[in-house]
């Protein structure tokens, strides 16, 4: 099973597609919290150059919720991790970490069907950008 969800997007830009990658993760319930730019860090810290690439750290303040009062070590695997990568080809890459295979180590009762259930609103998202 792979551990990432992805799909790719023709012809735009990681600019342009991140407010509808936002706008899909919003229908399903999810915010952004964090932003990662890669292509900014590497530049700075290694001076490398990438093409544009974004890590957005997305929750569901339900599905957080639910999963911190069964295990509040659940937290070492928020936020999920949503990507826009441009390709060499120009195309975007959308990924998302895949809550399902990431939650699989953890074997506490009543976490597994919320990964689930955060794993099919994650690939809805993705789906419908």
């Amino acid at each position: 099973m792979k551990y990432y969800i992805s799909k790719t997007i023709t012809d735009t830009t990681v600019a342009n597609l991140r407010p509808k990658v936002e706008e899909a993760l919003k229908a399903e319930g999810f915010g952004v919290l964090t932003e990662i730019d890669i292509q900014a860090v590497m530049k700075k810290k290694l001076d490398k150059d990438y093409l544009p690439h974004l890590i957005l750290g997305a929750c569901s303040p339900v599905y957080a919720d639910k999963v911190l009062s069964i295990d509040p070590h659940m937290s070492t695997l928020l936020p999920c991790n949503v990507t826009l990568r441009q390709l060499e080809n120009g195309d975007v890459e959308v990924s998302a970490v895949a809550p399902l295979v990431a939650m699989n180590m953890v074997d506490t009762p009543g976490i597994e069907e919320s990964a689930q259930e955060i794993n099919d609103k994650l690939n809805r998202a993705i789906d419908n950008v």
